[in-house]
């Protein structure tokens, strides 16, 4: 039996799971690219592999921060619930592009968020009380108005749905635009939508076929174990996050001009 070909996934996802752990946001954008070059996955099945990995560990983490109490449930189920459809219409969009095509445009999102990760800040969190849970910043005299959640759930499940990822580096910040909630809860709600895109997306590529499943249990062993020693770190180099992340970012820039350099000469012969 060929051993390295379990090896190098569990690998793949001990290293997204760690990076996740350590970093937070943006480090599942690293799935997709280590099963199609590492594990050596089709562009469509990676993409629909990766999105199954992403879905799980995003629930597992949802659990910690629901028992924290950093979740607004009524945020989170409204993004998940219309953002849910939209993952559904991006995937279903996304098979029927081509795979080279796909992963090219992968890229170049991989760019985007880069730069979003060297342009993010870390900010002091709000106080919870600031914020009202029972309203999610909607439907109350003189709050905001639920157009931009709604629009905000939506494209950023097409995004989702159509790439195969996880969508939190999206959510984040689109639940911070939409509603004033505070970082903290911004993040444990994120949680939600980002296990339920993924799982939208896989369960869309599951029906085509174009899921790996053994590579799917072997990569989200790796991710567990990965995420479980990227939180233990992440307390110790909390004074160093904005150097991890320029440092993670300039990895995404490099991964993305390989991905580009790998599939533009195949579309223009």
């Amino acid at each position: 039996m060929d051993l390295l070909h379990p090896m190098l996934a569990i690998l793949s996802g001990t290293l997204v799971g760690f990076t996740l752990g350590l970093i937070g946001g943006g480090g599942s954008i690293m799935a997709t690219p280590l099963l199609l070059y590492v594990v050596g996955l089709q562009p469509h099945v990676a993409i629909g592999t990766g999105a199954l990995a992403v879905s799980a560990n995003a629930f597992a983490n949802f659990g910690g921060h629901a028992r924290a109490g950093n979740v607004r449930w009524r945020c989170a189920l409204i993004f998940s619930v219309v953002g849910v459809a939209g993952a559904a219409a991006g995937s279903l969009l996304g098979k029927q592009v081509d795979g080279k095509q796909l992963i090219s445009l992968f890229a170049v999102l991989m760019i985007v968020i880069g730069v979003l990760m060297l342009r993010r800040k870390e900010k002091p969190a709000e106080g919870a009380d600031a914020f009202s849970a029972g309203s999610c910043g909607l439907w109350t005299p003189g709050s905001r108005n639920p157009g931009p959640l709604i629009a905000t759930a939506f494209i950023v499940g097409v995004l989702s749905g159509f790439f195969g990822i996880g969508g939190g580096f999206l959510i984040v910040p689109g639940l911070l635009f939409a509603t004033g909630m505070p970082m903290i809860c911004a993040i444990g709600s994120s949680l939600l939508a980002v296990g339920a895109f993924g799982l939208t997306t896989s369960v869309t590529y599951g029906l085509s076929g174009l899921i790996n499943w053994p590579v799917a249990a072997e990569y989200l062993l790796g991710g567990f174990a990965g995420g479980a020693a990227g939180m233990m770190l992440a307390s110790r180099f909390a004074t160093h996050k904005a150097t991890l992340n320029r440092i993670f970012a300039s990895l995404v820039f490099v991964v993305a001009f390989y991905m580009l350099y790998r599939n533009l000469p195949e579309l223009h012969p």
